[in-house]
């Protein structure tokens, strides 16, 4: 996982998901119970995968638009925080799987929190393991954060960091592909100065 920026709401977000959300928050007591007529951040979601760059937030892979599902993934669920369920800050762009696995949890870290080393790859795994030096409750958390999400699990995460390098050295496409299709990816093979010493160390 690396920082997520938080972007600026589509100006057309207030009319299509806030305003209706707020006119239902204020007139249904109980609204856990009647979330499926009410999913007005679904008008969004086309706006969401664009702003975001079509990237899930915790898997840090590119959506592809025929066979990854993408989400309005609620930050703070709306179960627990349903006056925070039509606020643009609580909506991270995240594909179906991982937004499967965070369900209603709280122990995953938010990515516009998650700071440059908290989460790094050990090559040639490519397994997601905490940042060397970084507090131990951080650590504690980027731990957590993994093992909710899955991000070590071979079928899915791994699988296709695999993937992504895989074709970047066997290809080859340009790193600045790479670094559009699998972010984290690409920023941890600069960060370890891998960019071509990659070729060396991994064997396909």
């Amino acid at each position: 996982m690396i920082p997520v920026q938080l972007q600026p709401e589509p100006p057309h977000f207030f009319e299509k998901v806030q305003k209706p959300g707020q006119k239902f928050l204020k007139e249904t007591p109980d609204p856990t119970k009647h979330w499926e007529k009410h999913e007005y951040w679904r008008k969004i979601l086309k706006d969401l995968y664009v702003i975001y760059n079509r990237t899930c937030a915790y898997s840090c892979h590119w959506i592809p638009p025929d066979t990854g599902a993408k989400t309005v993934e609620h930050f703070k669920p709306k179960k627990m925080y349903p006056q925070e369920a039509y606020q643009w800050e609580n909506y991270r762009l995240v594909c179906s799987t991982l937004n499967g696995r965070k369900k209603d949890f709280e122990d995953v870290l938010d990515p516009f929190i998650v700071q440059e080393g908290w989460f790094v790859l050990d090559f040639p795994l490519l397994e997601v393991r905490p940042g060397d030096g970084i507090p131990t409750l951080i650590a504690e958390k980027v731990k957590e954060t993994i093992s909710r999400l899955g991000l070590n699990d071979e079928g899915t995460c791994l699988q296709m960091r695999m993937s992504w390098l895989r074709d970047y050295i066997m290809v080859p496409f340009p790193f600045s592909y790479l670094e559009t299709k699998a972010p984290f990816l690409a920023s941890e093979l600069k960060r370890q100065q891998l960019i071509e010493d990659i070729r060396k160390i991994m064997l396909f």
